[in-house]
């Protein structure tokens, strides 16, 4: 985690930061442990009340007996739980503020015993979806991309995910932003200083440093958005679309990378009229894998539309899987041929069915020769696959845009930057360098956010 944390300028709900919130922070009950937090002004106050009157030791674990805050001194009969308890005072905690964690024993009854005593501590409340991040975001513990960052970073299901929300989390986005304002700061500067003292004599070369530094900073942001949106991409999945004549194999091939009858497989020609998709690991990639309709000429309007929809995936597909009949070798269909390119996968399918020394090359490509229905192949067809993956999305480095929001506020950020270049007078050239930063700020939150921040945070679990 950065430890050099900007200022945050948006307004906190102060309605949401005078109260103190708990909930139940790690996953739902029957388990071994499970986690209440606590965070807020009463949390220590909460802590004594279904303790002991004395605060344990800070920032270490304490076992205690936890009791309804109503019960009589020394009453054993009304326990709720042998607990470890933790107390952590603000400002060093995630939050900010004063914060307390009981640690019990994983079952429904007693997390909602436990959950009831706090919910009657005076001053205290259940917390709403993303309120601790929130706070720690209010607080300036967190900057805005950080605390998205956070929020892929629970919600990964793959290891390209979890990599890529660690990198944000960790600051990368926020900091290189921060560096390109540091360096547009200069530039405004100089740019005041032909403004404030244009009657004063200045070096001749003020103004070309301001358009170097410009120019070097819109030179990177443009950079980072020329990136075919590998960061969203990574962060919803990659796109794999099996395409290819009738009759082929493709539901059939759908079905094994699958592991499961996703897909009706007939011998009849047309069965997939539609768009059939399961989500797939692989090589530690989220990967939506698409069964399409069999591409071919058809008097049907039905198939017709089907095929339409087939091309579309085709075409919006980050990798195309192109499966060709062996039965019908070297005989293919141009409607399927036209769409092996540096982006696909050529197979040949049923190799049963092909002669030894068949010459299995087409478009200039080297195909694939599999059998679905024994196997033979597969495994070399998925290492293909995971290769292409790998060599394209598998080298991220440095600042990655993961959402759409980073998105507009870079290209926000770069029209301002040419609108400076191109400024006739000086004071033009700083309205628009000031713009810039603005968008910059809104990536971490600095500056008019306000309005999405319900959005962001609400996607969060409760209890984070």
């Amino acid at each position: 985690m950065v430890t050099n944390r900007i200022n945050i300028v948006a307004e906190p709900n102060r309605y949401m930061m005078s109260t103190t919130i708990f909930a139940l922070s790690s996953g739902h009950p029957p388990s071994g442990i499970a986690v209440i937090r606590v965070s807020g002004d009463q949390a220590g106050a909460a802590l004594r009340a279904l303790t002991v009157p004395d605060l344990p030791k800070a920032r270490f674990v304490s076992r205690q007996q936890l009791h309804r805050p109503d019960a009589a001194s020394g009453d054993t009969s009304d326990a709720l739980d042998d607990a470890l308890v933790i107390w952590m005072p603000g400002p060093a905690t995630f939050t900010g503020e004063d914060c307390a964690e009981f640690h019990v024993h994983g079952g429904r009854a007693v997390v909602a015993a436990v959950l009831a005593a706090l919910g009657t501590v005076p001053g205290l409340r259940l917390a709403q979806p993303g309120e601790f991040s929130r706070r720690a975001y209010e607080n300036g513990k967190l900057d805005l991309s950080e605390a998205e960052g956070l929020a892929d970073l629970i919600a990964a299901e793959t290891e390209a995910q979890r990599r890529q929300a660690m990198r944000q989390l960790d600051g990368s986005l926020g900091q290189q932003c921060l560096s390109w304002q540091g360096q547009l700061k200069s530039a405004l500067a100089h740019m005041e200083a032909t403004i404030d003292f244009s009657d004063e004599e200045l070096p001749d070369s003020l103004d070309g440093g301001a358009r170097d530094q410009i120019a070097g900073v819109l030179d990177q942001v443009r950079q980072s958005l020329d990136d075919a949106n590998r960061g969203e991409r990574l962060r919803h999945g990659l796109r794999v679309a099996i395409v290819g004549p009738p009759n082929a194999g493709k539901s059939s091939l759908l079905n094994r990378l699958a592991g499961r009858e996703a897909a009706i497989v007939s011998e009849h020609a047309g069965t997939t009229r539609d768009v059939i998709e399961v989500h797939l690991e692989m090589g530690g990639y989220s990967v939506a894998l698409s069964d399409t309709a069999g591409l071919r000429d058809s008097d049907d309007s039905i198939e017709q539309e089907g095929v339409r929809r087939a091309e579309s995936q085709a075409e919006e597909a980050d990798f195309r899987i192109v499966v060709l009949d062996g039965g019908d070798w070297p005989h293919v269909d141009p409607l399927a041929t036209k769409w092996l390119d540096q982006d696909a996968i050529g197979v040949v399918n049923k190799t049963d069915l092909l002669d030894r020394d068949a010459d299995l090359q087409l478009n200039g490509l080297v195909l694939t020769g599999i059998s679905v229905q024994s196997g033979e192949g597969v495994e070399g067809l998925i290492d293909q696959l995971e290769d292409k993956i790998a060599a394209r999305w598998g080298q991220a480095e440095g600042a990655i845009i993961t959402r759409a929001r980073h998105r507009e506020a870079l290209t926000e950020c770069a029209e301002h930057l040419q609108r400076t270049l191109g400024a006739a007078g000086s004071e033009l050239w700083a309205e628009d360098l000031r713009l810039s930063m603005r968008a910059l700020g809104r990536v971490v939150g600095q500056v008019g956010v306000e309005d999405v921040l319900d959005v962001i945070f609400s996607e969060f679990c409760i209890g984070k």
